[in-house]
């Protein structure tokens, strides 16, 4: 008489992984439509949308300054435009409205700042604002928020940090070029904008916590770009570490 083959089965310790499994999966899947994240991601989305728009106008603003360097940064303009329009399209998909009057509030005292040196003339102090601060910002901010974001913006948003190094890397090399004029500058810029960035993140930290975006990895990943940014540029630890400083009282 033939053997039968025993039927394999599944026992209870598979079945109980394949259930948290499903279980994960319904989870991500509705996290993303309740009314307490999307009214958070109203205004997270707004504000990575504005700033890219802020960053495509700088590096307009930056291209009239640096007539030299024209063609790179109109490049670079036009790739923020584009990082907008994916950032845009993010909202879509989940259904949500970005709060842009929240996000011009919320840019505006780096945004004035910038405006203030572009109009004297102090290119520095613009490229500290824009290729150092609001890059490093991005970059942390896109980083901390790729392993938590839905599929949809998981994919923009990798595309999108590729970029912003490209971006973090023009202001680096500038200022490396022009570092022994530039450096009393950058300090005093840095005094004045780098305490911004905590109350920045204040404002959020909330909205970027129902995200499941910690302020504390926010703040590392920040001072992590920002500090090698400094140290490619030609300052000493000694000198970063007081320069980050000023950020840290205002945290």
């Amino acid at each position: 008489m033939p053997k039968l083959e025993a039927i394999p089965t599944m026992d209870s310790q598979s079945e109980t992984k394949l259930d948290q499994v499903k279980s994960q999966i319904e989870t991500d899947q509705t996290k993303f439509e309740t009314e307490t994240y999307k009214d958070a991601y109203s205004r997270i989305n707004a504000i990575v949308i504005e700033g890219e728009q802020e960053a495509y106008e700088n590096y307009i603003k930056l291209a009239e300054m640096l007539s030299d360097q024209k063609d790179e940064l109109i490049k670079l303009s036009k790739m923020e435009n584009r990082h907008k329009k994916g950032f845009q399209a993010c909202g879509n998909n989940l259904k949500v409205k970005p709060d842009m009057e929240f996000a011009k509030k919320f840019f505006d005292p780096l945004h004035q700042n910038f405006q203030t040196a572009a109009s004297t003339g102090n290119v520095v102090t613009c490229l500290l604002i824009q290729s150092l601060i609001i890059e490093c910002f991005a970059i942390a901010a896109y980083n901390i928020y790729i392993p938590v974001a839905d599929p949809f913006a998981r994919k923009i948003t990798e595309g999108v940090v590729k970029d912003e190094y490209s971006h973090l890397n023009f202001g680096e090399v500038w200022l490396k070029e022009h570092f022994e004029d530039s450096k009393a500058e950058l300090q005093q810029a840095n005094r004045q904008n780098l305490p911004l960035v905590w109350k920045m993140l204040n404002q959020v930290e909330k909205d970027a916590k129902t995200l499941e975006m910690e302020k504390e990895a926010l703040i590392e990943d920040f001072m992590i770009a920002y500090g090698e940014a400094l140290n490619n540029i030609g300052f000493t630890t000694g000198e970063i570490m007081r320069m980050s400083a000023y950020g840290l009282v205002a945290a």
